[in-house]
């Protein structure tokens, strides 16, 4: 080879190395400013639902979450939220998870896990195992079992989150 042509390849080897590094960072950059927008809705949900609070004393009903859930910015990017307001009562911590909603990005930087709303408003990004955790401590044996029999007459055959 002749020292042109192996300039040529190393520019070519430099050119598509630039290139996966920026694919990466834009996969990396899409997937947390996604992140960052669902958690900003949730935020909105949670202030939305202690607003509710403030003013009923209670909880609120899942129609109404249904309903401000689809007024919310970012809405898409938060997906489908679990609500667990059957399952609070006036004896509920106030770190009883309220609503969640799973997020899977394909950066491992970003990673796996949930969005979270707590009772008392605050929004939390919780790794997958930390979630399931908690939410094993906070779940009655009636949940569970409304979530198994929910499961059990489900067509799709995909278990709830």
């Amino acid at each position: 080879m002749n020292k042109r042509q192996k300039t040529i390849l190393i520019e070519f080897g430099v050119v598509i190395a630039i290139t996966a590094v920026a694919v990466v960072a834009m996969i990396v950059l899409k997937d947390w400013v996604n992140r960052s927008e669902a958690i900003l809705a949730m935020e909105e949900l949670g202030e939305k639902t202690l607003q509710y609070r403030r003013r009923n004393g209670s909880a609120p009903p899942q129609s109404w979450v249904d309903l401000q859930e689809k007024k919310l910015p970012g809405a898409p990017r938060l997906g489908q939220v679990q609500y667990r307001g059957l399952w609070i009562d006036f004896q509920s911590p106030a770190d009883a998870i309220l609503a969640y909603s799973q997020k899977n990005y394909r950066s491992p930087l970003v990673g796996h896990g949930y969005i979270v709303l707590l009772l008392d408003g605050r929004v939390k990004w919780l790794e997958k195992e930390e979630f399931e955790k908690l939410l094993a401590q906070q779940q009655s044996k009636d949940e569970l079992r409304l979530i198994r029999d929910q499961y059990q007459s489900d067509d799709t055959g995909i278990p709830p989150l």
